[in-house]
């Protein structure tokens, strides 16, 4: 049977990015399905019953969810070409744990930035911007956070830049000022393609929290 790949998806997904950007590093052909996340297709809703979340990959009819199993499903799956997770044992869990403080840390702090206000907005970006330094610090002189290879830490990561001018704009800060090292490894991973061909613009995301801002009545 050929490997039939669907991935349903939301474009400014930071979490999908890091799924496309898996498929792409392993040559994997796959169908983009973008989901209208107000009105879910039947499809989403089938594949995810649990959590009803984007984003779902679907290899040859069978789902798997959650962005960072898919990294490491498709890692397995496709294992003859560009490796992402580290075949030492000790450095694949660093690995993980990185990409789990990620998912735990990164997500949460970055939402405050453009979601809070006062004294709750000061704090959120106090917290972000720690977490941000505690990330450079991890990544030290090297290129990428693995080493010299780009991997399953950097593919956790790196769909966020396509919403730090928005967590700028809206939190009033400076990621760069804040944290320039880290700032030097977005411009390395943007030379990739594979990163370049699945990030979105990030000026069309900070136009998307602009309007999600409105509906909430942020602004």
């Amino acid at each position: 049977m050929a490997n039939e790949v669907i991935l349903l998806d939301f474009w400014p997904s930071m979490f999908g990015m890091r799924t496309r950007i898996a498929l792409r590093e392993k040559g994997v052909e796959f169908e983009y399905r973008e989901e209208d996340l107000r009105n879910k297709s039947p499809l989403l809703l089938q594949t995810n019953p649990i959590h009803k979340k984007i984003p779902v990959l679907i290899h040859n009819g069978k789902p798997v969810c959650e962005s960072s199993i898919q990294v490491q499903y498709i890692d397995e799956v496709w294992s003859h070409k560009n490796p992402i997770l580290p075949s030492d044992p000790y450095q694949r869990a660093q690995a993980r744990f990185w990409s789990d403080f990620i998912d735990k840390k990164v997500y949460e702090a970055s939402r405050k930035t453009w979601t809070t206000k006062g004294e709750e907005l000061e704090a959120a970006k106090k917290e972000f911007i720690e977490i941000l330094k505690t990330l450079e610090t991890e990544l030290g002189d090297k290129t990428y956070f693995g080493g010299d290879g780009f991997g399953f830490v950097d593919i956790a990561m790196i769909g966020f830049y396509t919403w730090f001018p928005a967590f700028e704009k809206f939190g009033n800060l400076s990621i760069e000022e804040e944290c320039p090292k880290l700032m030097v490894w977005v411009k390395k991973c943007l030379e990739r393609e594979t990163v370049a061909k699945s990030l979105p613009d990030p000026h069309k995301v900070t136009e998307f929290v602009a309007e999600v801002r409105k509906r909430f009545g942020l602004e």
